[in-house]
């Protein structure tokens, strides 16, 4: 497999609707009045779960590219405080942050001085940035997954 189709691969993985549901699609049209709403159950809020994405991948691009990296106390680092609440301002703060995020690891994907499978010099274990790539997207995709779940149980699809 060329390098360039691995890299494009690892792209659609981050931005592509394949066979998960795009963040975008996810957020899309997301009713005002349910951003703090927290699903039966759950101790934690639409806007928390969006903002743990947001952290999440955050937290993973700053490992990439960063030798000072100090990895936040988990999981209360990780979470938005329980009690914490968002409007419309802080609702398009954390889906502006997380597209300017994502977008960044694009392009860490897409430059061609980017080693993907040297182990990062200050990481752990040899992780690679092809292992974070990976890591992210799956993160990704499985609390889009979630979140569009919790979105149709509560009959929020419009």
């Amino acid at each position: 497999m060329s390098e360039t189709l691995i890299r494009q691969e690892l792209v659609n993985m981050l931005t592509v609707r394949q066979a998960h549901m795009q963040f975008e699609d996810a957020v899309k049209d997301f009713p005002a009045a349910h951003y703090n709403t927290r699903p039966p159950g759950l101790d934690y809020s639409f806007w928390h779960l969006l903002e743990h994405i947001r952290i999440c991948q955050w937290d993973i691009l700053d490992y990439c590219r960063n030798p000072g990296y100090k990895m936040p106390e988990w999981p209360r680092e990780y979470w938005p405080a329980p009690t914490a609440q968002t409007d419309a301002a802080g609702w398009q703060g954390t889906i502006r942050a997380f597209l300017a995020d994502r977008d960044a690891l694009v392009k860490i994907i897409q430059d061609a001085q980017t080693d993907l499978y040297r182990p990062i010099a200050h990481g752990w274990n040899g992780h690679t940035i092809f292992r974070e790539i990976m890591v992210v997207a799956s993160h990704n995709a499985y609390h889009i997954g979630e979140f569009a779940i919790l979105r149709g149980a509560l009959g929020l699809w419009g």
